[in-house]
């Protein structure tokens, strides 16, 4: 999964003006009222450290989770209660809600993955809003972004729905990051767990490792052995040959 597969994702907004913005930040996902840099790639950024989806990558599978969950809520809504909410604010807000977290992060080099970076003033759901009132985005999609975290009252269904896919998709991700974890916790004395499982993910797919998480825990351990020897091997090489 690639920031492509958010970029096929917006491409599905009718509302052409919507479209633009969201294409827009995708394309060029820079904060433009600050000169603070990012210190990593927003596709290789995690959605929350230690938390949900905290591997390389884990921030794009999130969004693209919380947008899909997102619109099947509204079907289900206006299936079942006859609301009609606009999907294409939805899933603009649901591809937004999320995209400058990579603002917050930096490379954990001691334990893997990645940590809280130090010289960083503002957090995401604030990031967002200043950015679409920057680019001149309409308000309905301001207020849903912005409402997307709970953060505030809610005045859209849009905000509601998307809220909702989130805390549904994080929760979920916290839950099955607990279960990958807890395969491997006997490997913690001899493998820095955090770094070889996010290097597992990468090279697998946290798609084909959790189906083996579940199905067949022995292959499981046996790609999560390879990869701490792996890890273990060069680390030795690149230590100073002292004799």
């Amino acid at each position: 999964m690639s920031l492509n597969t958010l970029k096929e994702l917006a491409h599905g907004i009718s509302d052409r003006n919507i479209r633009k913005i969201v294409l827009d930040i995708l394309e060029n996902p820079v904060l433009g009222f600050t000169d603070v840099k990012p210190l990593i790639r927003l596709e290789d950024s995690p959605a929350a450290p230690r938390k949900h989806h905290f591997f390389t990558g884990g921030l794009i599978v999130h969004t693209y989770s919380v947008a899909k969950i997102a619109l099947a809520l509204a079907d289900i809504i206006e299936e079942v209660y006859g609301v009609n909410i606009s999907k294409d604010v939805i899933l603009a807000a649901a591809i937004l809600h999320d995209v400058f977290k990579y603002y917050q992060y930096t490379p954990d080099r001691i334990n893997g993955g990645y940590r809280a970076r130090e010289d960083w003033y503002l957090s995401h759901d604030y990031a967002i809003v200043a950015e679409l009132s920057k680019r001149g985005a309409p308000e309905k999609l301001i207020r849903a972004v912005s409402e997307a975290h709970g953060q505030v009252l809610f005045s859209t269904m849009e905000g509601f729905v998307v809220h909702l896919a989130d805390s549904v998709d994080a929760r979920f991700g916290e839950i099955i990051q607990n279960i990958l974890l807890s395969k491997v916790k006997e490997y913690e004395k001899t493998c820095t767990v955090y770094k070889a499982l996010d290097y597992v993910l990468m090279k697998h797919g946290i798609r084909n490792m959790l189906q083996l998480a579940f199905h067949d825990v022995d292959s499981f351990k046996r790609v999560f052995e390879d990869v701490c020897k792996e890890m273990q091997s060069n680390d030795s090489a690149l230590k100073p040959n002292n004799a």
